[in-house]
């Protein structure tokens, strides 16, 4: 039998750590990744607050830095989905779209997704005006109007990221001020091509085959008017992505994975990192110390179980 000492789910900043330091430990050690390396922080245009890099980076160079690293060092990364973890006698087996790969231990490094308003027309015209990556398809609006709905640092980075393309970014929060830090504040109230739209929430998207149209409700008396815009982009939070361990090790009520300082989680032999885990703060930074403390836990673990 082909058995793993360590099996990586998911090739963020979280999972890319996790695998340089079990690949350096020389863990026979696996990553899977559903789709491109890099997670949400590879969608990020620009990052100027992760450590080493004193003019900033943008997202994806950073992350194809950490693919790269992780490759060097002898990390195998396969493409796949994972989509089910059963437990057998003293080790795990995860399903795949591809195989089966049976391990002994699994660090859990998922991430997170976007959190969607739910809204009439957000489904309809996702792909043809609404979006969640203004990295990916800000290029897309260029000399047009769009919206970007939040108040947090992600939402202000990407509106003012939208200002190198857009003639107008009409920024739509629920309450009366900004929540990013303040530095990002700042730069957005002086961006000319920059409007606040506050105490207000997204009611309807509507158009013909685009966006043309969204409905903005006022929070404090209920009335709503129209906004002519060519694009949405939603930065309302996001969503662990923890289903694939439902029922089998515990989550919080947002279904956050919870773990202890070292990455443990109620299940022996699993570990977690990264956005999917419940912690304080989800930055690059906090992903990749986690990544390197699960792994590391994940190889004491292993060294515990022989004795045994």
């Amino acid at each position: 039998m082909n058995l793993y000492d360590v099996t990586i789910i998911g090739g963020g900043p979280a999972g890319l750590a996790a695998g340089i330091y079990a690949a350096r430990a020389a863990l026979k050690t696996v990553l899977l990744e559903k789709g491109m390396p890099g997670g949400l922080a590879a969608s990020t245009e620009f990052i100027e607050n992760y450590p080493g890099f004193a003019e900033g980076i943008s997202g994806p160079e950073l992350m194809m830095q950490m693919d790269a690293q992780a490759r060097r060092v002898g990390l195998e990364v396969k493409s796949a989905t994972a989509e089910a973890i059963k437990t057998v006698e003293d080790y795990f087996s995860v399903k795949t779209d591809e195989e089966v790969i049976n391990t002994k231990t699994i660090i859990l490094a998922t991430g997170a997704q976007p959190q969607k308003l739910n809204i009439p027309g957000e489904e309809e015209f996702h792909g043809r005006g609404v979006s969640y990556c203004a990295t990916c398809d800000g290029a897309f609006f260029r000399d047009k109007q769009v919206a970007v709905v939040g108040g947090g640092d992600a939402a202000v980075e990407e509106a003012i990221y939208l200002t190198k393309f857009v003639n107008k970014v009409h920024i739509i929060h629920r309450r009366g001020e900004l929540r990013a830090t303040k530095i990002l504040q700042k730069r957005a109230m002086e961006n000319e091509k920059i409007i606040f739209h506050w105490h207000s929430v997204v009611e309807k998207i509507s158009g013909e085959a685009t966006v043309q149209e969204i409905i903005i409700k006022d929070v404090r008396n209920g009335e709503t008017r129209p906004l002519a815009v060519d694009g949405i982009f939603m930065y309302v939070g996001n969503r662990p992505v923890s289903d694939l361990v439902s029922g089998l090790i515990k989550v919080d009520e947002r279904g956050y994975i919870i773990t202890d300082e070292n990455m443990h989680t109620s299940h022996p032999g699993i570990f977690a990192a990264g956005d999917v885990r419940q912690k304080l703060l989800r930055q690059v930074v906090t992903a990749v110390a986690d990544g390197a403390i699960a792994a590391v836990a994940a190889e004491k673990y292993i060294e515990g179980s022989k004795k045994r």
